[in-house]
């Protein structure tokens, strides 16, 4: 904690920035207080440059107007790579799900990010999700292949039973993640050969 002669308003400020840092996915209260602390040890060579890229990032990173994904660009890098396949898109819950996707390097397609699960007991319905732009990319033309690579959960097999019924009109083929992909398992979390092996075995939804 800070000396009792740094005064109130320098506590006021620590306490401010654990708050902030508390609410990251996997800090608590004590981690925020031990990250807290390894900032103000070292202001100038870690604090002062964390805060300098978080505000540039936050200045320059905007969600693609195409696909949902966070990059410099819109659209995005992936997006508008000509080497990509621009007849198959995958679709995910999250842009943690296509880094993952990415970062496993097994798909060469496009994504399409929902932004979420469909959820009632979250009240989470097709109107809150980018269900419409995914259904309005696919009449555009141009996609043969829609691969649903949604979490192995209650709300993510729901989710992609409600997208296979919407897209049974158009003239894609619709599939889904098969082995490797565990009942409660979040892709963001899987290892590289997981992701692989689930997206490889995909069969049709």
């Amino acid at each position: 904690m800070i000396p009792p002669d740094h005064g109130d308003n320098a506590t006021d400020q620590v306490d401010r920035l654990i708050v902030l840092l508390a609410k990251l996915p996997g800090m608590g209260r004590r981690s925020a207080r031990r990250a807290a602390l390894k900032l103000l040890r070292d202001p100038a060579g870690l604090m002062l440059p964390l805060a300098d890229a978080m505000r540039s990032t936050a200045e320059a990173v905007t969600p693609c107007r195409v696909c949902g994904n966070l990059d410099t660009r819109n659209p995005c890098r992936i997006c508008t790579d000509p080497n990509r396949d621009q007849e198959m898109v995958c679709v995910v819950e999250g842009v943690a799900d296509l880094w993952a996707l990415e970062r496993a390097r097994v798909h060469r397609g496009l994504y399409h990010v929902l932004g979420g699960v469909l959820s009632a007991l979250s009240g989470v319905g097709p109107e809150d999700l980018a269900v419409d732009a995914l259904l309005s990319r696919v009449a555009g033309g141009g996609i043969h292949e829609v691969i649903l690579a949604l979490p192995a959960t209650v709300d993510g097999a729901t989710t992609a039973h409600y997208l296979h019924d919407r897209l049974r009109s158009s003239n894609v083929s619709v599939t889904r993640l098969a082995q490797g992909v565990p009942m409660g398992g979040a892709l963001d979390v899987m290892d590289d050969g997981t992701l692989a092996a689930a997206l490889k075995a995909r069969r049709p939804a």
